[in-house]
């Protein structure tokens, strides 16, 4: 068998629906062997919107996502992916392409170590030097990238290996569980939580999982304890629920900060280093439970009296049955704190001053947005505050990224959504810097014919920066720009463009988006010139009273 035909046949096997790329030259070979095959290939317009689109794909379905690019300039357009999925924790396969490695008439043209470049942030990096190990490589590579914590591989397929004869044979997956921690470290835990006066739930990336969140609800509706979440950890449980204390969007002096120092025990849940720490330990007497995949990452500021290594879910699960909730605990703060934060989102929410504050913005894309819509979202200031402020009801319906934190993510992200949940409305939320850097993909989702808005958060500057520049009390420099007429722009991709141009006419606007086959690009002016005053002084002095 010709080695890229056992290559693609090593894909099926592993259950690939999509590749996401841009095949070169090297990658003819392979391009050849997928056009007979049930693999779909989602042609973008640069590597690095395939690179999101297939971290994405490994986010939503816990499936690797596949993407592809030729050597050089290709292959390094995938090294912001390749970081995004390995501290985003997004099971992916990079393919690259190279030229021959027996023999090559072209010298060092667009040569540079790949393998070596990508070493440094993914958790496997291989070139295949023979046609016979493409099935042991394969199968290496989708079980160390879907492994706890989940994460890139990369794998370079030259041009004159692709080509070769092979008669190796596929290698099938083996059966595998993940260990469940031991019963004296649930117990410890059980007894920490009884002997607490005021535990509190933190729900931290590593929980985002179908089982888990099925865990948790059911540890929640047992105990009653209160539970905050981090931002990657938004929608594990439904945060309507009363017994939500806030997301820790913001580093210190928010609502959820005081449930924080209020509690003499934390149950953390799924802590994740890449994100910003949701808090920080002193030697002041509160205890902390670390419950996770992996034994804690011991520092300064974070060293948990007990940990539960294991399998989340089972974790959960055993001690939600040997708990029993105590008369004793005094929790009615928690209250305090979850009415103070929703009194206070809901008075700016109803602003109608135009442009639309973020406030009332997020508050419009709730109200509109079914239980199980999803929205992504690039980076910007915009991301605290949806963070903060929009009640996500399931896992996975608020994207956004705490890891690496790029922009240019949230349009191929949308697309990504969109394909693997053809029947959710899907809105991308970008900044006008962020949706810029890979706008070109709107020809992307035009040409797969997908349901889809894009929503352009305009202020026509990098906005999260200028807002940390004048917190610092520098003088506004370097951070402004000019945008071309959105309306027109999404036009002329074969999108439908619109301008909103009053705040009353957003849900409207939004609704008959999301509502309208295509896909939609909404040209949004926001204002954030309260950002500084609401999220520096009023939240902080206003918690500070609680």
């Amino acid at each position: 068998m010709k080695a890229s035909d056992l290559f693609v046949k090593a894909l099926e096997a592993e259950g690939v629906e999509y590749i996401f790329g841009i095949p070169g030259e090297e990658n003819l070979d392979l391009l050849e062997s997928l056009r007979t095959s049930d693999i779909k290939l989602v042609l973008t317009r640069h590597e690095q919107g395939a690179g999101f689109m297939a971290a994405t794909y490994g986010r939503l379905t816990g499936k690797v996502g596949v993407c592809l690019s030729t050597l050089g300039p290709g292959a390094t357009n995938l090294v912001t992916p390749a970081a995004y999925a390995q501290l985003g924790a997004m099971p992916v396969l990079m393919i690259t392409g190279q030229k021959p490695v027996k023999t090559s008439k072209q010298g060092r043209f667009q040569v540079i170590d790949v393998v070596d470049m990508m070493r440094p942030i993914t958790k496997y990096t291989t070139q295949i030097v023979s046609g016979d190990r493409i099935p042991s490589v394969v199968r290496e590579a989708f079980r160390l990238a879907s492994e706890e914590r989940p994460g890139a591989v990369h794998i370079e397929l030259p041009e004159d290996i692709a080509d070769e004869s092979t008669s190796a044979s596929l290698l099938k997956p083996s059966y595998t569980r993940r260990p469940i921690a031991e019963y004296k470290a649930i117990r410890e835990a059980v007894e920490l939580i009884e002997r607490a006066a005021s535990p509190l739930l933190l729900i931290g990336a590593g929980a985002n999982r179908k089982l888990t969140a099925k865990m948790l609800r059911e540890f929640v509706d047992k105990t009653g304890i209160p539970f905050v979440t981090t931002q990657m950890g938004k929608g594990v449980l439904n945060e309507s629920d009363p017994l939500f204390a806030g997301n820790t969007a913001l580093s210190d002096g928010d609502f959820v900060h005081r449930a924080i120092s209020r509690a003499d025990l934390i149950i953390n849940v799924g802590h994740d280093v890449v994100e910003k720490p949701p808090f920080f330990m002193h030697n002041d007497g509160k205890k902390v439970i670390h419950i996770n995949f992996e034994p804690a990452a011991v520092d300064p500021v974070y060293f948990p009296q007990a940990e539960v290594v294991g399998d989340i879910a089972n974790s959960i699960w055993q001690i939600k049955e040997k708990v029993s909730p105590q008369s004793g605990w005094k929790l009615d703060f928690y209250k305090d704190v979850h009415d103070a934060y929703v009194n206070h989102r809901r008075e700016a929410e109803d602003d109608d001053r135009f442009p639309v504050l973020p406030e009332r913005f997020v508050r419009d894309i709730r109200k509109v947005m079914p239980d199980e819509g999803i929205v992504t979202l690039d980076n910007g200031v915009y991301k605290i505050w949806f963070a903060r402020n929009y009640p996500a009801y399931h896992p996975n319906t608020l994207l956004l990224d705490n890891a690496l934190a790029s922009m240019g993510a949230g349009l191929p992200s949308a697309i990504a959504a969109k394909l693997v949940n053809p029947d959710k409305p899907v809105i991308s939320v970008c900044g006008d810097g962020g949706f810029m850097m890979n706008s070109q993909e709107l020809e992307t989702a035009v040409r797969l014919n997908l349901d889809l808005t894009v929503i352009i958060l305009r202020d026509d500057a990098y906005g999260m920066i200028k807002w940390k520049q004048a917190h610092m009390s520098f003088d506004n420099f370097g951070l402004d720009y000019g945008n071309p007429d959105f309306v027109q722009y999404a036009n002329s991709y074969g999108a439908k463009g619109w301008r909103i141009e009053d705040t009353a006419s957003l849900s409207e606007v939004i609704t008959r988006c999301i509502n309208t086959p295509g896909v939609h690009v909404v040209d949004c002016p926001v204002d954030y010139s309260m950002n500084d005053e609401t999220l520096n002084k009023t939240i902080r002095e206003l918690s500070d009273k609680l």
